[in-house]
């Protein structure tokens, strides 16, 4: 791989020369690189997964960076040589963390965060039983990370699900056990 400075006839060429070599721009640099071919093994099942999943979030990026504002919130989360499109797939990769649960008195505080923005957590309570008692959304706190959900009891030998769910969709499930 090549970089070229400062010569006009490679500004205004890219594209390949025969199967030899290509020429490319990348942030206001021109490159000259050896071609890539096809590759002659087959792909593995890890590979197939990725494109799928490299698929998937293509499409997400597609659908919803056709509402301005979601695209104007990538576009501002976007770094040097970035744009939109790359941080809406950077977002479909990665799913939230629920970092910390607690129980204060009857309400139940979860941290999430995410990369980019956790858009719901919602909390259900379960019996000891694993029958469900309640569940509802909780209410995101004034310090963009902790949520907060009032429940009505807290059934000993049960437990507590959290789903945080993030702009693509991505879920991240916990589960704690109550005493």
């Amino acid at each position: 791989m090549a970089l070229i400075k400062d010569n006009v006839l490679f500004q205004l060429i890219s594209g390949s020369l025969g199967n030899q070599i290509t020429i490319y721009q990348r942030n206001g640099q021109t490159i000259v690189a050896k071609k890539r071919g096809k590759s002659r093994h087959k792909p593995t099942q890890n590979q197939l997964l990725a494109r799928m999943k490299m698929q998937e979030a293509a499409a997400y990026a597609k659908m919803i960076l056709k509402d301005p504002e979601i695209k104007a919130y990538y576009q501002s989360k976007a770094g040097p040589g970035q744009n939109a499109y790359n941080m809406a797939i950077k977002d479909a990769y990665k799913s939230p963390q629920v970092q910390q649960v607690s129980i204060e008195a009857d309400t139940v505080v979860v941290t999430a965060k995410d990369e980019f923005r956790v858009a719901e957590v919602e909390v259900r309570v379960y019996d000891a039983a694993a029958t469900i008692l309640e569940k509802g959304q909780a209410i995101l706190g004034r310090n963009g990370v902790d949520w907060h959900y009032t429940v009505g009891s807290l059934p000993a030998g049960g437990s507590i699900r959290i789903i945080a769910v993030d702009l693509p969709g991505n879920e991240t499930v916990r589960e704690v056990k109550l005493e």
